[in-house]
């Protein structure tokens, strides 16, 4: 079984790639923490096969807080918003973290997302 961890951004904000990187970061390591305190097991696998990594878009913040409220039912995820030093207003959504989970379980929320 594959392993992965994706992270979701939200493409209407017009954040430049330093931003994007920094949030992704974010998403990143908190949903990484909480997996690793729900899902142990998966941690491992993830690490032993290199920690595989991928970053996806939606549209809006309507499409990102949707897209939470699912995949948090299912994998260990992390809503990032942002603290308003620079880009985007203090406490907005800009993305989210999930898993590391099986790559089939991140799939099933993520396979009509476009890459970043």
């Amino acid at each position: 079984m594959d392993f992965k961890q994706a992270m979701v951004v939200r493409s209407d904000l017009q954040m430049g790639k330093g931003k994007i990187a920094a949030q992704c970061s974010h998403a990143s390591l908190e949903a990484y923490e909480k997996t690793l305190r729900q899902s142990p097991l998966w941690v491992g696998e993830w690490k032993a096969q290199g920690q595989a990594k991928i970053v996806l878009k939606v549209g809006s913040k309507k499409e990102l807080l949707e897209l939470f409220e699912k995949v948090k039912k299912a994998i260990p995820s992390a809503l990032i918003k942002d603290a308003g030093h620079t880009q985007v207003d203090t406490g907005e959504p800009t993305c989210i973290g999930i898993g590391p989970a099986p790559e089939a379980e991140i799939n099933r929320f993520t396979k009509d997302l476009k890459l970043l």
